[in-house]
């Protein structure tokens, strides 16, 4: 991850005057995730929706298109021009790189949830919290946001009962075109 930000260094900077010059504001957005075994952090990205965002939600919530625990809207109106474009294609996550230095994250493994969602897990959802969450994983590269929950859960717990080395391997070249793509993100 060291080498990815270094080599990443000039398109942050372009990444970062893109937003302050389309939203004003802070560059980069904490938010609070639960990692492995349930453990809290704050999960790094660059800022893709106007600053106020989080306090918007509420009255966003009869909208959700996202099934069980996930809030998902595909034409969000709190995500800003240059937010769009930078989650059609995960610009928005490269910072969670320093999340992988710090050691919250790895780069392949279950997607980290929200404390409002793991508030609504069953039992069986909390396996996905036996691995260090990932910036990408099976689900990312098998539909993102296009999948249920129930879905994303089946192929974290695959992901988790197959690990291997071959396996991260194989799921971070199928990132690459998924990302390029942009299939699934919103």
């Amino acid at each position: 991850s060291s080498l990815i930000i270094v080599a990443g260094m000039p398109l942050w900077l372009v990444l970062a005057v893109a937003l302050l010059i389309d939203n004003p504001g802070p560059v980069f957005y904490r938010q609070a995730r639960i990692g492995k075994a349930g453990r809290p952090f704050n999960m790094l990205k660059f800022r893709s929706m106007v600053v106020d965002a989080d306090q918007l939600r509420s009255g966003l919530e009869d909208h959700n298109e996202a099934e069980g625990p996930l809030f998902k809207l595909r034409k969000d109106p709190r995500i800003t021009r240059v937010g769009g474009s930078m989650r059609r294609y995960s610009l928005d996550e490269f910072p969670q790189l320093l999340n992988v230095l710090l050691g919250d994250m790895s780069l392949v493994g279950p997607r980290p949830p929200l404390p409002c969602e793991t508030d609504q897990y069953e039992a069986q959802h909390w396996r996905r919290l036996e691995v260090p969450p990932g910036m990408t994983g099976l689900w990312q590269v098998s539909g993102r946001s296009n999948l249920s929950f129930d879905e994303m859960v089946r192929l974290d717990l695959y992901y988790i009962e197959n690990w291997s080395l071959s396996f991260d391997i194989v799921i971070m070249l199928r990132t690459i075109p998924a990302v390029m793509l942009g299939r699934g993100a919103y």
